[in-house]
């Protein structure tokens, strides 16, 4: 029977039994920390013949800590925490589960648009706190939204927008045009975008600050901006100094800079409560999410360990 690590909270989590699935297959699925300290992981990686990660890191000094592995299932989408080269250089194929939690992912980055435009958050806490008065929010199909990123979560957001009456922009420097607009949008320039659109969501992949300083200098007032992608897309202290200022009216978003050490972040400030909803990556949290990134991750190992081909090769040579 081999030996299958899975390192994600959330695997077999959902309505599938994936740990059945897995021993139905003659393997057998072992659980280890998902911070992946190596301390904790190395006499787990030792009789590891795949492993299902998750977000933790996975190093060098992981993988020399596991000579029986085969295959390495990033529980998700994004590798940048998983060394490619030194799997490459071992023979270690790595997969991923693209799409998996697109759905999901879009229905939040929606469910944002919807809290921020309506001050759904504030007016709890106002509630829970005797008052009532009202706050006028704004139509979400009265909106111009820009989609900043148009691979499978924008055009899922793009397709839920259609549903409202929203007039849809989008800027994705790796499609053309013809592509954005037969998803259903507008293609547009991304300083157009930011100059035109009255809600701006995010879903681009990070590395680079898409929004700072000088681009919130020439919004349009009253912004509302939604990121359900990586806190380094924005400069957080320039959209406080925004939102206190009027020139950005919300900020919605899944992650922070530093996530769970966040909270010194100054969005989280309480003179901007009443202006800034922040979900602790709740994206991807369905059980549909759970189910296929676990199923996807799963149906990978069980194929490189049986002698075939993953479905889902991140690695360059797979």
């Amino acid at each position: 029977m081999g030996v299958i690590l899975a390192t994600s909270r959330s695997f077999s989590d959902g309505d599938v039994d994936l740990v059945a699935l897995a021993h139905a297959a003659g393997h057998e699925i072992v659980r280890g920390p998902a911070h992946h300290g190596l301390t904790e992981l190395a006499p787990l990686l030792a009789a590891a013949d795949g492993w299902i990660a998750g977000t933790g890191p996975v190093t060098d000094d992981h993988l020399a800590a596991a000579p029986n592995l085969r295959v390495i299932a990033r529980y998700g989408v994004g590798t940048e925490a998983v060394d490619l080269d030194a799997a490459l250089r071992r023979g270690i194929p790595v997969t991923n589960t693209p799409g998996a939690n697109a759905d999901a992912v879009a229905d939040h980055a929606v469910g944002l648009m919807l809290a921020a435009l309506r001050h759904i958050s504030d007016g709890d806490r106002r509630v829970r706190r005797g008052d009532w008065s009202v706050r006028r929010g704004r139509e979400l199909g009265a909106a111009t939204v820009g989609i900043v990123g148009f691979g499978r979560i924008g055009q899922g957001v793009a397709r839920r927008l259609s549903g409202f009456g929203a007039r849809i922009l989008a800027t994705d420097p790796f499609l053309p045009a013809a592509v954005i607009a037969d998803a259903g949008a507008e293609p547009a320039d991304l300083d157009d975008l930011f100059r035109t659109a009255d809600v701006i969501t995010l879903h681009a992949p990070g590395g680079r600050t898409l929004v700072g300083a000088a681009r919130l200098d020439g919004i349009r007032p009253g912004l509302i901006l939604v990121n359900t992608a990586r806190p380094d897309l924005v400069d957080e202290p320039a959209l406080a100094e925004a939102l206190r200022d009027g020139r950005l009216g919300a900020y919605a978003a899944d992650t922070l800079d530093g996530d769970t050490a966040a909270s010194a972040s100054p969005l989280l400030a309480d003179d901007l409560a009443d202006r800034v909803t922040v979900t602790p990556h709740l994206g991807a949290q369905t059980t549909q999410a759970v189910d296929n990134m676990g199923s996807m991750s799963l149906d990978d190992v069980l194929a490189v360990l049986a002698g075939r081909p993953p479905l889902h090769p991140v690695s360059p040579r797979l």
